[in-house]
Formats: structure tokens, C-alpha cells, sequence
């Protein structure tokens, strides 16, 4: 006897149910993602539960946190009956970390506060212990765990708080609660900003092509994806050989000109350079599908295509800021592959090709995490600026977070805003397809370092490189942390000058000459030179006073040719007329 199939049941209607509940459960995310900056609770919960699991089943690991737990509370134990009996001669009985500048008020020596923030640092340390050293923990989950708890530990803080912090105690007193009034005020103003999408307070005075991004030039090149500004000479002759600069796609160019102080743009047009400029469209949900290959053949190559009109004839010196100087490696490396020899130098400022140790930010960076934000960006095309802010923010939540709540809303004060933080708040979105191949293909599967990534169907590699390379890392910098940039000397065989320079991922870079408390350290390695590893380079490399940029500079000048004069400003004759002036309309997108 046939059997029929019971109604409903047949492949279409499984089908249908089966779409239904993928649409539902990416809804889903979606809304979740939103109310989390983009934070996986799969994720998280995935390594607490593997923390949790590992600690049950280590009892020696148990029995040294009830140790350490008890002697601490011996210890504060004691601290807090010394303070009784001597309370402005005791000595802390623990440290908070070098970094950690919430309890260096002198009013924190004083009791009670003083036992509230020997407390709180004494409970940071155990849960330190609590969260690493468990023998057969997932390092990735290891140190999941220990950043989530720690963060979660901040919000905790005695200085989050008006009853235990001191320093906001004193200064309501002293103004009669006027400085919570304010710190209302300013919570009020900074929620209208936000919910209206206008910039953060302070930010109006630093207007973008009137405070900031003011070196001259022309727009000379438009496209979907990018604006071309090319520079006007600031000096009589300029090096015949032009350079092009290639920002990350998730900021505004202008970091690199941000006012006449502290342009490296300017910098380099006083030094008689011919610089152009790529100027990313702040992407929406027209350019959901763009990918990494768009932005390699509209952005990287379709500007090289635009010098090579306005300077015929001459070679390139190809400049990668960031992801942007990952995107150039990849446009390098294929060119190499394929013959193309239009490039000089490559040099690359705070830039990963490997992203096996990229700090971090990568933390969270699992398939669940992916897959959690492919289903918010599915729905709006992009990844939100607010959403990569909250990420960025994370990283350095006392500095970013909590130590603005207490300046801004408790103490009631504001800050005011300087160029770097006004460029910091005026952010970019990335296409939903961008950001998917660029978090699955470098940063989960690291594709690129490993040889795998594909160009056109073919894959290519970074030893294919033959051109000199600058890189600069910077010290400071949880982006790209330096040891993660040093790996262009194990995945390149040329000739490399490496720089690690003082500061951030943003500082570190904008470093013009008499900026101070700046240094550097600089080696080159020749193509036949045996490796060594960045702690043994540290070592070895004596550390020099001053800014990297005239370091720079000058290993530029001596590939970039003897003077001639200035090539004209876009190449009218050719079809490259200029658009319009610098810097252009795609940045003022908002």
C-alpha cells in the first residue's frame, strides 16, 4: 500500500518552514544585536560556560581562590584597622595598575574611601586570578571571560558612584549640588544628540573643510565608492613620483589632515611631494552588497589609475592607513602576482596582514559572533557607526565610558573638544557584505596570512612583494597592537624599515615633528637578513627622541626621484577635470 504524505509535510512546505524560521530567528538577532552594540550573548555565554565547567572540575584550582580569598580579606582586614589607628600614615596594601587613573585623587586616601577602593582593586585581582590559569581552558575562552568580567567589574567602581567617590562628594558640597544639575543638563543634551543623530557636544566647533581637513586641493576623481583629492603644491618643485593615500574605509580621511598643526598631509606637500587622497563614500543601504574586492578595484585601483593620468609615466608610492593598508597589501600583492609594476613603495601605519594576535578587539571575533552580525546587517545594510563606536569603547571602557560619566554628569563638567576628538565622533557606516567577508576572511579564517585569500579566483600571496616597505606600528596601539604589525617581517621577503612609535592606534600616528614626549625606534631589514622576534628587536633597537614622520620622510625622498615642477591639478586634456574643491562631498555625508 502507498503511503501519501501527510499534509503540510511535502519538501515545499518544508521549505516554507524552514525559510520562516531562518527569517525569525535573524529577526530575532537582529533585534538583539541592536540593544547590544553588536555583542553575541551566545558568545559570551559559550565561554563562561566552558570557564565555569573547567573551574568545577579543577579542585585545586577551587582551593587556591579560597586561599587567596581569605588572605585578602585578611589583608584589607588589617588595612582597615591600621587606617583607625593611623589613618593618614598607612600604606596601601595593593596598587591599582599603571594605567588605571580613577583613584589618584589624594581625597582617596582618606576613610572611608580608602577601604572602598582597596576593596574594589583587591576584588579586581582575585576575579583576575578567578578568570586565567585554568588547566584545559580554551585560551580564546580564557580571555573572553576575562575581559567580559572585567569590564563588568568597572561599572561596579567606587568612583561610578556619588555616595563612594570622593572628589564628586567634595565638589557637591562645595557647590550645593550644582554640579549633579549640570551633569542632568549634560546627560539630557548628550541623549537628545544622540536620538537626533547630531554630533556629540563640542563637535560644532570643529567643522569639517573650516576647522579641519583644510589643505588645499581639488576633487579629481568620483566614482560610487570614492573621491580623489589631489593636493596642491606647496613648494616650487616637488619628487616626480606622487603618493597616494588609502585610509580605512571605517573613518574619515581627514585624521591624516587634521588642522595645519598637524597634518601629515601638509607635512608631506611642505617636504615637495605630489600627494593624492582617497575619500571613502559613507556607505547606505544602497551599497549593502559592495564587498572587499569593490573596494579593491573601485577604491585602490581606481585611484591608481587616476594618478598614473595626472602623472604619466611616473611610479607610485602607494600609502595604507589601518584597514586601509591592509586593502592596499591585497591590491599590492595582486599586482605583483600579475605583472603590474606601477607602484614604488608601500608603506603601511598601524596596519595587520595577520590577525591571529590582533588584540583585543578580536575577542569576541567567533562564528556566533559573526553570524550575529551578519543578521543585524542583513536587515539595514551596514554596520552603524554607533555600533562600531560601542566596540571601540569597550576596549577602553574606564577612559571612554566611565571616566566621561563621572566628568560629565556627576562632576558636571565638559571637556572641550580637541581636532582628534572631533574626527573620533564623525564616524562611518561599512556594507553589510564588506564587513561580513572582512571579519569572516581576515579576521576568522586569516585568509590573507595564511595564503588562501583570493583575487579574481587566484589566491595571492604578500612574499610575492618586491618593493621596499615602510611600516610603523605604535606602542600603545589595541587596534593593531605592534607585535601583531610586526608580522610583515615573517610573511614578506623584500626590504623592510620597521618604526614602532610612541602613542595609539590615532596618536601614535598623528605625530607631527615637536610634538612632545615623543620617540621611535627604526631597523631595516635587508631581503637576505635572518629573522628575529619583536621582543629580541626591541632590545637590539635603540630608542631615538622626536617624531617618525621626518624618519619618513626622508626614506621617501630617497626613492621618489630628483625635483621637477609640479604636475598640473587633475588632467583636464585626459578627461580628469576637476570637480570641485578639497575635501570634497563624500566626507560631509553623514
Amino acid at each position: 500500500m502507498a503511503v501519501l504524505p501527510r499534509p503540510g509535510l511535502d519538501g515545499a512546505g518544508e521549505d516554507s518552514v524552514q525559510r520562516l524560521g531562518d527569517g525569525l530567528d535573524r529577526t530575532w538577532h537582529a533585534f538583539l544585536a541592536r540593544r547590544t552594540k553588536g555583542l553575541s550573548p551566545l558568545a559570551v555565554t559559550t565561554a563562561y560556560s566552558d570557564w565555569m565547567t573547567h573551574l568545577a572540575a579543577s579542585p585545586g584550582k577551587q582551593a587556591q581562590l579560597a586561599d587567596k580569598a581569605a588572605r585578602k580579606v585578611a589583608r584589607l582586614g588589617r588595612f582597615a584597622a591600621q587606617c583607625a589607628l593611623q589613618p593618614d600614615a598607612t600604606p596601601s596594601c595593593i596598587e591599582p595598575l599603571e594605567q588605571d587613573r580613577r583613584f589618584r585623587d589624594p581625597a582617596w586616601q582618606r576613610w572611608p574611601f580608602n577601604v572602598l577602593h582597596q576593596s574594589f582593586l583587591l576584588q579586581q585581582q582575585w576575579w583576575h586570578v578567578a578568570t586565567t590559569g585554568i588547566h584545559g581552558l580554551d585560551a580564546r575562552h580564557e580571555a573572553q571571560v576575562n575581559f567580559a568580567t572585567r569590564q563588568a567589574l568597572d561599572t561596579l567602581s567606587p568612583a561610578n558612584f556619588v555616595a563612594t567617590n570622593p572628589v564628586v562628594l567634595q565638589k557637591t558640597w562645595a557647590e550645593g549640588g550644582a554640579n549633579l544639575t549640570r551633569g542632568w543638563l549634560n546627560l539630557l543634551e548628550d541623549w537628545q544628540r544622540s536620538l537626533n543623530g547630531n554630533p556629540p557636544h563640542g563637535a560644532d566647533a570643529h567643522a569639517v573643510g573650516r576647522d579641519l581637513a583644510t589643505s588645499p586641493g581639488k576633487v579629481i576623481y568620483r566614482n560610487r565608492l570614492i573621491e580623489l583629492i589631489q593636493y596642491a603644491p606647496t613648494t616650487e618643485m616637488v619628487h616626480p613620483e606622487p603618493v597616494l593615500i588609502v585610509p580605512a574605509w571605517i573613518m574619515k580621511y581627514y585624521i591624516l589632515d587634521l588642522t595645519p598643526q598637524n597634518s601629515l598631509v601638509k607635512y608631506l606637500t611642505d617636504r615637495g611631494f605630489t600627494v593624492f587622497m582617497i575619500s571613502w563614500k559613507n556607505p547606505d543601504y544602497e551599497d549593502r552588497d559592495l564587498g572587499i574586492d569593490d573596494y579593491r578595484s573601485l577604491g585602490v585601483l581606481a585611484a591608481l589609475e587616476a594618478v598614473n593620468t595626472v602623472v604619466p609615466g611616473q611610479k607610485v608610492h602607494a600609502v595604507g592607513y589601518c584597514l586601509g593598508g591592509t586593502l592596499v597589501s591585497i591590491a599590492a600583492a595582486a599586482m605583483a602576482r600579475d605583472g603590474d609594476d606601477r607602484l614604488a613603495s608601500l608603506s603601511f601605519l598601524a596596519t595587520q596582514i595577520d590577525f591571529e594576535e590582533a588584540g583585543e578587539l578580536t575577542l569576541f571575533m567567533v562564528e556566533s559572533q559573526v553570524a550575529f552580525l551578519e543578521d543585524m546587517m542583513r536587515e539595514q545594510g551596514y554596520l552603524d557607526v554607533h555600533q562600531m563606536a560601542g566596540a571601540f569603547q569597550m576596549l577602553h571602557s574606564n577612559d571612554l565610558v566611565w571616566s566621561r560619566m563621572v566628568h560629565d554628569y556627576l562632576m558636571g563638567e565638559r571637556s572641550p573638544m580637541n581636532a582628534l576628538m572631533a574626527w573620533n565622533a564623525d564616524g562611518t557606516r561599512m556594507p553589510a557584505r564588506m564587513h561580513s567577508e572582512y571579519l569572516r576572511q581576515l579576521f576568522l579564517k586569516n585568509d590573507l596570512a595564511e595564503g588562501r585569500f583570493r583575487v579574481e579566483g587566484r589566491p595571492v600571496a604578500l612574499t610575492d612583494l618586491r618593493l621596499p616597505l615602510f611600516v610603523v606600528a605604535a606602542e600603545t596601539d589595541h587596534v593593531a597592537p605592534w607585535h601583531s604589525v610586526f608580522k610583515f617581517h615573517l610573511l614578506t621577503d623584500t626590504e623592510m624599515t620597521f618604526l614602532l612609535a610612541s602613542g595609539g592606534h590615532n596618536g601614535g600616528i598623528v605625530s607631527e615633528p615637536g610634538h612632545p614626549g615623543r620617540h621611535l625606534r627604526v631597523r631595516t631589514r635587508q631581503a637576505q637578513d635572518r629573522f628575529i622576534d619583536p621582543d629580541s628587536w626591541l632590545a637590539q633597537t635603540m630608542e631615538q627622541e622626536g617624531s617618525w614622520w621626518p624618519v619618513w620622510a626622508d626614506w621617501l625622498a630617497q626613492r621618489a626621484g630628483a625635483h621637477v615642477a609640479p604636475p598640473p591639478m587633475g588632467a583636464p586634456d585626459r578627461g580628469l577635470e576637476p570637480l570641485g574643491d578639497a575635501p570634497g562631498s563624500y566626507v560631509l555625508q553623514a
